[in-house]
């Protein structure tokens, strides 16, 4: 009953920032905007965040996680790390290979935990975990799912490998002045990588921010995300800087 009021009560947040998104959604792509896509872009940007947490699970204190990327037409490789000042932090090292086009999304992306060597790729004995994504954005809502297929997976109830999975329902809106996204995360089934036994939603966040440009080259969007974790029962307040160029 208690999962039932959780599910009840994501969706009825999701659909009423759905619907008052789509209204300011509608617009068709320029021959400018198309060009420009046409075009190699660099990334590159750091945030900084006083706690880390993803996807409901808190992995470490205050952080830094620089990122560095590069795309063209759709394609898109992109290197993403995060340091914590507590030196029992986990440091952390993500690859991710992705395309888009229109709405739709695919991608691999590799975690690499500093527990272990970084060449060391063997079964049971590496500190990677690869997972596969898919996901379309309908500008008013999006769609990720998310499975782990090889590496330092969990396992679930019977010890096999579990091919972990998370799926994610967000919504941006507009409002106060600020940008706000609504989001929803959901484990479908036992897995340890999670800490589930079964169907549990694990993130039901809210996020604001605020985006500032200095001399039309340097964005710095600051952010607050209050998330919770009702698997675990945990909530989270989490301030965030971001810069990027």
């Amino acid at each position: 009953m208690k999962t039932t009021r959780y599910i009840l009560a994501a969706l009825l947040l999701i659909g009423a920032t759905s619907i008052a998104a789509q209204e300011s959604a509608e617009g068709t792509v320029t021959s400018t905007e198309t060009q420009e896509k046409e075009k190699v872009e660099a990334t590159i940007g750091a945030d900084f965040v006083s706690q880390y947490i993803w996807r409901g699970q808190d992995l470490g204190n205050i952080s830094m996680q620089p990122t560095l990327g590069i795309g063209y037409k759709g394609l898109s490789l992109s290197a993403w790390g995060s340091v914590g000042v507590d030196s029992k932090d986990t440091k952390e090292v993500d690859l991710t290979l992705s395309y888009s086009i229109k709405g739709f999304s695919i991608g691999v992306t590799d975690y690499w935990f500093s527990e272990g060597r970084y060449f060391k790729y063997k079964a049971h004995q590496t500190t990677h975990v690869f997972e596969a994504g898919v996901g379309y954005d309908f500008d008013f809502l999006s769609i990720q799912w998310y499975t782990n297929f090889a590496g330092d997976d969990g396992v679930n109830e019977d010890g096999k490998r579990a091919y972990s999975s998370y799926f994610e329902i967000s919504a941006p809106f507009r409002l106060g002045g600020l940008d706000w996204t609504a989001t929803v995360g959901a484990v479908p089934y036992a897995t340890s990588f999670y800490n589930t036994s079964g169907f549990a939603i694990t993130n039901v966040s809210i996020c604001a921010a605020k985006e500032f440009v200095v001399k039309d080259k340097l964005n710095i969007p600051v952010y607050a995300n209050l998330s919770a974790n009702p698997r675990t029962e945990k909530v989270y307040l989490v301030f965030g800087v971001s810069f990027s160029m």
